[in-house]
C-alpha cells in the first residue's frame, strides 16, 4: 500500500538514528556483558559491571570501553532496518482483514523480524566481540600477548599510548575489525563470519516474539482513548520494560552464543563445537547460573536502548525529513 511505503523510510531513518544514539550510550555496558560472560570459574578477572569497567579504563584508557563500537555503529543501521521493516511487513501481510493482530500474530511477525535480521547480526557480534573481549584476555595473563591467529592484543602500555594520544584512535581498531573479518573469509569462507548463527536465532528470535507483542501492550494501556497515542514518557517506559523483560529471558541463549563466537580463548578456556555441547559444556562446569552471567548488563543496555527507539518513533524525526526532503516532491 502507499501509505505503508511513505511510512517504512521514515521509521527506517528513525531506527538508524536511535541505534546510533543507542549504541553510543550503552556500548561500555555491552563490552562488559561480553567479558563477564566470558568469564570462567577460577580465572575471574572482573567481579562486577562497575569493575569491569573501572579496570578497562585503567588498562585500556576510555577508548578501550568502546573497543568494537566502530563495527556496531556501522552494521547497527541495517540491523535495525531489517528488524524493523522486516515486522513492519509480516504485521501487515498477518493484518489482511483489517482486524488488530492478535497476540499470537504479534508474535508470529516478531519471530520472521528476528529470523531476518540475523543476516547482519550474527557477522557484527562476531566481530564486535574478537574486539571486546582482547582486553579480557590480556589482562587474565598480564604479559604481551601473542596470538596465533589474530594479533589483536598489543601491549596494554601500546593500548593506552595510542587511545591517550587522540588521533590515532580509530585507525588500529577499525582496521583489526577488517582484519579479523579478512582473516575469517579466507580460513572459514562466509560460515566464518556466521558462526554462533543458530545460538543468535536461539537469541534473536525468542527475543522479538516477546518483545514486540509486550511492547505494544504496554504501549496500548497508556493510552488515553482509543484514537490518541500514548504519551511521551510511557513509550520510553514500555520500551525499556518490555526490552529488559525480553533481555534478561534470553539472556541464557546470548551466554551461549557469546562463548560460541569468541575465537581466542584465555588459557585452559574449553571450546564447544556446538549450541548443544557449549550449554552441557557450561552447566557441567559452571553450574547453570553461568546461564545469567551478565543478565543484569544485558537488561541495563536493552532497556535504554529500545527506550530511546520508541522515543525517536514519537519524536518523529524521520518523518520530518522525509517530508522535508526533495524526495517526498518525488512520491507525491
Amino acid at each position: 500500500s502507499a501509505e505503508m511505503k511513505a511510512y517504512l523510510p521514515a521509521k527506517l531513518i528513525n531506527g538508524g538514528i536511535a541505534g546510533i544514539v543507542g549504541v553510543t550510550c550503552v556500548f561500555p555496558i555491552d563490552l562488559a556483558k561480553t567479558r563477564l560472560q566470558n568469564q570462567r570459574r577460577g580465572q575471574m578477572v572482573y567481579k562486577s559491571m562497575m569493575d569491569c569497567l573501572v579496570k578497562t579504563v585503567r588498562s585500556e584508557g576510555y577508548f578501550g570501553m568502546y573497543r568494537g563500537a566502530a563495527v556496531n555503529l556501522t552494521l547497527v543501521t541495517p540491523e535495525k532496518a531489517i528488524k524493523l521493516a522486516a515486522n513492519d511487513f509480516f504485521r501487515h501481510q498477518l493484518a489482511k482483514d483489517g482486524k488488530s493482530l492478535t497476540v499470537f500474530k504479534e508474535m508470529l511477525a516478531g519471530c520472521g523480524a528476528g529470523m531476518c535480521q540475523v543476516v547482519i547480526t550474527t557477522p557484527m557480534e562476531m566481530l564486535k566481540i574478537q574486539l571486546q573481549d582482547a582486553g579480557r584476555l590480556a589482562a587474565q595473563q598480564q604479559r604481551p600477548v601473542k596470538m596465533s591467529s589474530t594479533k589483536l592484543v598489543v601491549t596494554n602500555a601500546m593500548l593506552s599510548r595510542s587511545y591517550n594520544s587522540g588521533a590515532v584512535v580509530a585507525v588500529p581498531r577499525a582496521a583489526s575489525a577488517i582484519q579479523i573479518a579478512r582473516q575469517l573469509l579466507q580460513t572459514q569462507g562466509v560460515s566464518g563470519l556466521y558462526k554462533g548463527l543458530g545460538a543468535t536465532l536461539m537469541r534473536d528470535v525468542p527475543f522479538s516474539v516477546v518483545y514486540f507483542p509486550l511492547f505494544a501492550n504496554l504501549n496500548q494501556m497508556g493510552k488515553p482513548s482509543p484514537g490518541e497515542s500514548s504519551p511521551f514518557y510511557w513509550a520510553f517506559l514500555s520500551g525499556c520494560v518490555a526490552g529488559s523483560t525480553a533481555a534478561v529471558a534470553v539472556n541464557p541463549c546470548d551466554v551461549v552464543k557469546t562463548r560460541l563466537q569468541s575465537l581466542n580463548k584465555g588459557s585452559g578456556e574449553e571450546t564447544y563445537s556446538g549450541v548443544v555441547d557449549c550449554v552441557t559444556k557450561i552447566l557441567r562446569k559452571e553450574g547453570p547460573t553461568a546461564f545469567l552471567k551478565g543478565a543484569g548488563c544485558r537488561a541495563l543496555v536493552i532497556a535504554p536502548l529500545f527506550g530511546i527507539a520508541q522515543v525517536m518513533y514519537f519524536v518523529g524525526i524521520g518523518e520530518y525529513i522525509m517530508d522535508n526532503s526533495p524526495l517526498s516532491l518525488l512520491s507525491v
